[in-house]
């Protein structure tokens, strides 16, 4: 078909394609080529915005996002790009400003967008700002494992331990085979010295789930320490060989980038046996002390996503008629039951001596999130 008889749609789904193949500059070549018959087609010029922004072209794909900008001022996904470069070079304030032109245009209910966003700032080590694009991608969409996820991976980098946990087992209750909440929670456990608990998880995930070494290795040494295995094993066998199939031969670039990246601001070295992805933990603030003989009233949300008000007493009680597996169980069954599961699968020593210990203890486990 000719060039001039091809509509800018066909142009945008062709090169859809080839982005999502990969193939960026193969994309580029088809944007160009229906940006000459079509050079007012906004959606052409975010896409080659994108591409360009996938081979850190940054000046060219600032120009591309702005260019389609002067076409559809409002245009979310021109004004999300654009957003991304400023991140890129290091125009933070610019990058916010687009980000919050996209909520006032109210687009804060479009759950992919607002994870794009999201994700950028956490790329970006913004992870106060990115926990707020994925609160609002999970409220657009609750049943999202992708936003539960996020709200874990930038709650742990927030420094809060207990929300990060929650929201990753949230993750997995949506969907049980989400192995990127998984291994993160495994890695999490492992760091606060959960081993038990750490394996738990890492044996509900498969080798090829895995591209951190890392995380390869802290399964290799849960499984020798804990179960007594000799080095040559058959059941390490699988993980050594995928430790292998990583390695490969070193890269004198990716040696001396990973020196780079080692080095803190101030000149020292991280430590090599903590992950990246994993931030400098903060001290919560203290609760508020109830004042005598005021009936406090809470709120919790369960990993199902209900919330649920009352005193704790009251709290616990709806948690049990919800279940349906200890509807004949007594209040004291019915917690310690929950205690053992949260032990077993985070390590963390639930107190049944009352709903309130109970309760902060869960949220502790993450088996419920206190919201107030």
């Amino acid at each position: 078909m000719s060039e001039a008889f091809r509509s800018s749609d066909e142009f945008d789904e062709q090169a859809h394609q080839c982005y999502n193949e990969g193939r960026y500059d193969d994309a580029l070549a088809v944007l160009k080529d229906g940006v000459a018959v079509y050079p007012n087609a906004v959606e052409l010029h975010i896409g080659m915005g994108y591409a360009y922004l996938a081979r850190e072209e940054y000046a060219w794909s600032r120009r591309s996002f702005e260019t389609a900008l002067t076409l559809d001022s409002d245009h979310e996904d021109a004004l999300a790009g654009l957003g991304e470069v400023l991140l890129k070079i290091g125009d933070r304030a610019g990058g916010i400003r687009a980000f919050d032109r996209i909520l006032q245009l109210g687009f804060h209910d479009d759950h992919d967008l607002m994870l794009q966003v999201g994700r950028a700032l956490f790329r970006d080590g913004m992870a106060a700002a990115a926990h707020r694009f994925f609160e609002l991608a999970a409220q657009a969409h609750p049943d999202s494992a992708d936003a539960s996820a996020a709200q874990g991976y930038s709650a742990h980098r927030l420094g809060r331990d207990a929300d990060a946990i929650y929201w990753l087992r949230r993750a997995l209750s949506i969907e049980p085979t989400h192995v990127e909440s998984r291994i993160y929670l495994a890695n999490m456990l492992y760091e606060r010295g959960e081993s038990d608990a750490a394996l738990h998880h890492f044996e509900r995930t498969r080798t090829d789930d895995h591209y951190d070494e890392l995380g390869i290795w802290r399964v290799i040494e849960l499984k020798r320490t804990l179960y007594r295995l000799p080095e040559d094993d058959p059941e390490i066998t699988p993980w050594l060989e995928r430790l292998e199939e990583l390695a490969g031969d070193p890269d004198p670039v990716d040696m001396l980038l990973a020196e780079v990246e080692a080095q803190q601001p101030d000149g020292t070295v991280r430590d090599p046996n903590q992950l990246e992805l994993f931030g400098t933990l903060l001290t919560e603030p203290a609760t508020m002390q109830r004042r005598p003989g005021q009936v406090e009233v809470h709120q919790v949300a369960t990993l199902a996503g209900e919330q649920l008000r009352g005193t704790w007493d009251e709290i616990v009680l709806l948690m049990k008629a919800q279940d349906p597996r200890w509807s004949e169980a007594s209040l004291a069954d019915f917690m310690a039951g929950h205690a053992r599961q949260g032990q077993a699968e985070t390590g963390v020593i639930i107190p049944v001596t009352s709903a309130e210990a109970f309760m902060r203890g869960s949220a502790a486990a993450g088996i419920v999130r206190i919201v107030h």
